[in-house]
């Protein structure tokens, strides 16, 4: 068991499926959320995912309130199904929550992002790269923003525009490069 006085932990005590290595390891997907502006209009919403190992995810954000946002993150894996669906959980530097299903088989996205108030607040300020220095203690600040309680809740699925194995156009991250 992790140790649980050093925190963020992340553990699960679900054996990594084999399947891992087809279906996951090295995938790169490019999704649309159908999404309202501000004003209400019809938009999407392009966001890109690389699972790139067992416990590291790398992402860019290219359209909505978050576009500009580039990330990579700590995260845990949990088969649901083999070869059809699969869970990946993290928690971002700036307080937010994520958990998202990929569903091979119907090639969707569904997620639940808990944005914390300075995430969702300042999404101007969540833009950028994490490999920036200054980005990176920006982010952590927003995090100090609002109690545990004050989140946007958001609920979203996707249809998978692209799929396709590697780095695309993201940039790897060393397989401990620091998260938080």
């Amino acid at each position: 068991m992790a140790d649980s006085k050093e925190l963020p932990t992340f553990l699960t005590n679900t054996n990594l499926d084999p399947s891992f290595d087809t279906d996951i390891k090295d995938t790169h997907l490019i999704y649309d959320y159908a999404a309202q502006a501000e004003d209400g209009t019809p938009e999407k919403w392009r966001y890109e995912m690389w699972f790139f190992s067992s416990n590291r995810i790398v992402y860019a954000i290219h359209g909505g309130p978050m576009a500009g946002r580039i990330n990579y993150q700590t995260c845990t894996y949990q088969c649901i199904r083999p070869g059809e669906l699969w869970q990946c959980n993290w928690l971002e530097e700036t307080g937010t929550i994520c958990s998202l299903v990929y569903d091979i088989k119907n090639q969707t996205i569904t997620t639940l992002i808990a944005f914390s108030k300075g995430h969702w607040n300042n999404a101007k300020e969540a833009r950028g790269d994490k490999r920036d220095a200054e980005v990176f203690e920006r982010w952590r600040g927003l995090a100090k923003q609002g109690t545990q309680t004050e989140r946007y809740m958001l609920s979203e699925q996707a249809k998978i525009a692209e799929r396709f194995k590697g780095k695309g156009e993201l940039v790897p991250i060393e397989q401990d490069a620091v998260t938080f």
